[in-house]
């Protein structure tokens, strides 16, 4: 598949480079990693990445204004996106070839061509992953070394979590062996402002614990208002109560305008990801997102969320 994929791109002139809705930094992290390893390997071809501008991660990565009549006769690739739905930018259809991503359970297939690695911890890694198939003909430069670490570093939680492997850290090996400011990047990855740190005293304070060992939070507007944090930023605490002692799984319920909840899914144990595929979304067994019409469906999710919670006993 990566043979296939690095043909692909040889082929083409006009490459664009799409992610999903909402970007988090290894949404981020492989589009621009994989843009700056083709601009620099191939500066005669354009290269562009586009989506929504996320403001809280602009100095990871902005976005390019591309032109519907770019796309044609280009090929589109798409970057950490299970679904054709959350793609951002939904003009990713008028290329002429698409090539899918991804380490998200392959659900939807979309996609000329479709890599798909579940067993890889970001789709940053999986760009590490294909540069090391060509190295010796790939540059690798500071800016697509920082990229591509900051999305594997997201993904893992500073390589805390279950889903960093050996892998893992030996293509991180290879990217710090290019020089770029690490404790700069760590330090604009992880500070908030104090509106934010705020908001996240809000959460600890109010969250609800379940004897289960579920933990819940819910985000309403008014809350959001009163802490001036928008529906992307709060995704910054989605990891605020997670050392509770007994806690095996937490959800936040973040409320849109319209009265819908933005649904939010953590677990150390009990898979949540079939729970958010019931609830119009999906990702990893571990960490997953879906969305609820209104109130009586964030009761359905809390009651199926318990379930697997109480089945699940840590060994």
């Amino acid at each position: 598949m990566k043979k296939e994929i690095i043909e692909m791109i040889n082929m083409y002139n006009k490459i664009i480079i799409h992610r999903h809705e909402s970007p988090d930094p290894d949404a981020l992290g492989s589009q621009g990693g994989l843009a700056r390893l083709l601009k620099d390997t191939f500066p005669e071809k354009e290269v562009y990445v586009t989506g929504e501008e996320e403001p809280s991660l602009t100095f990871l990565l902005k976005m390019d204004t591309v032109e519907e009549k770019t796309y044609q006769g280009s090929l589109v690739i798409v970057c950490d996106t299970a679904n054709q739905e959350r793609i951002s930018d939904k003009r990713y259809k008028l290329g002429d070839k698409i090539i899918k991503i991804d380490h998200h359970p392959n659900d939807e297939p979309y996609g000329d061509i479709v890599w798909v690695d579940t067993s890889a911890s970001s789709t940053s890694e999986m760009i590490t992953e294909l540069f090391m198939e060509v190295q010796d003909e790939w540059n690798l430069t500071e800016e697509s070394a920082r990229l591509l670490y900051a999305g594997i570093v997201g993904d893992t939680g500073r390589f805390r979590f279950p889903n960093t492997t050996a892998k893992t850290l030996q293509y991180t090996a290879e990217l710090i062996k290019i020089d770029f400011d690490r404790t700069e990047l760590y330090t604009k990855m992880y500070e908030k402002p104090e509106n934010l740190v705020r908001f996240q005293g809000r959460v600890l304070q109010d969250f609800e614990m379940r004897k289960s060992g579920l933990g819940i939070s819910y985000l309403p507007q008014s809350l959001l208002k009163e802490c001036k944090v928008s529906l992307n930023e709060s995704s910054a605490v989605v990891n605020s109560f997670s050392e509770v002692e007994g806690i095996k799984a937490w959800v936040f319920f973040v409320e849109n305008e319209d009265g819908s909840y933005r649904v939010r899914l953590r677990s150390k144990g009990p898979v949540i990801n079939k729970v958010a595929a019931q609830f119009d979304g999906g990702g990893h067994p571990m960490a997953a997102g879906a969305k609820a019409k209104n109130t009586a469906e964030t009761k359905e999710i809390i009651s199926l969320l318990e379930k697997e919670c109480l089945q699940y006993s840590f060994k």
